[in-house]
């Protein structure tokens, strides 16, 4: 069975609030993106030892190091971001190894060897020489995550290349002997224009080592997220083919709405949501 998870800051930036509440609703696995109104790559070695105390006091894991690496301009340029960067400090691409090493960092301090990466903004068309471009752009941070003991796991992001399911499953079939694999998010799949399950999930899952949910729907104007269970993305067949598969990942809730303003309230309907798949499964 897999393990529930959630992405602290969709709760609250207030780090030890989040893990507080995570405990009272029985989620032990958190996802760092942002603490403090800081992203994970922008944390001090201090800051990094205080949240490690605070999820070590309270008997939890983290899951996933959810890194904001390559999400920035192929072109090398540190333009104007394409979408969400969740506090992290805009940096073009000569500047990405210096937030891998924080990552790898962060990752070795928190006991977790899966890091989250992106496939740079989508600007224009994803042509033969933008794929082949982003894979030579993988072959060091790829050998030094090796070298670290660490995954690198490239996410199906609607705002950048390879942003679904069967966009990274191509791109991973060249990339996987080097050690990448895959987050997948149907929500960002179904942004995208993909059928997230059974599509998406089938051409993905062979290279699929952690998973966020969130559940979308479209309105006429445009994309809106609801508690997971309630949008458009078949979750009951997903979450039952998790469980066919014998996927034993995190499943992490990325809530990605507010109910009146209250982050809170709105991960607690997302991960009521997704129990109540879980207990219909079996």
């Amino acid at each position: 069975m897999f393990n529930l998870a959630v992405i602290t800051d969709e709760i609250t930036q207030d780090f030890e609030k989040a893990l507080d509440l995570m405990a009272q609703w029985n989620i032990k696995h958190a996802e760092l993106r942002a603490l403090w109104g800081k992203n994970v790559a922008d944390l001090s070695r201090q800051e990094m030892e205080r949240a490690r105390e605070a999820i070590q006091k309270r008997g939890m894991s983290v899951c996933c190091i959810a890194s904001p690496f390559f999400k920035c301009d192929l072109s090398g340029e540190a333009g104007p971001a394409a979408g969400r960067m969740h506090q992290a400090t805009e940096r073009a691409l000569a500047e990405q190894m210096d937030v891998l090493q924080r990552c790898i960092e962060a990752a070795h301090l928190f006991g977790t060897n899966l890091i989250r990466v992106f496939a740079f903004w989508r600007r224009g068309e994803m042509t033969q020489e933008v794929v082949d471009r982003i894979a030579e752009l993988y072959q060091k941070p790829l050998e030094v995550a090796k070298e670290a003991g660490v995954t690198l796991c490239l996410e199906n992001e609607h705002d950048c290349f390879m942003s679904t399911g069967a966009e990274t499953a191509a791109f991973l079939q060249r990339m996987a002997p080097l050690g990448m694999q895959a987050v997948w998010d149907p929500g960002n799949a179904f942004c995208a224009g993909e059928r997230p399950y059974p599509d998406g999930y089938e051409a993905l899952k062979p290279y699929i080592k952690h998973i966020h949910v969130k559940d979308p729907v479209r309105e006429q104007n445009g994309i809106r997220f609801v508690p997971i269970g309630e949008g458009h993305i078949d979750y009951a067949g997903q979450v039952q083919a998790l469980i066919a598969d014998g996927y034993t990942g995190a499943v992490s809730i990325e809530t990605h709405f507010s109910v009146n303003g209250d982050t809170v309230a709105s991960t607690k309907l997302c991960l009521d949501g997704l129990r109540r798949l879980l207990e219909r499964a079996g």
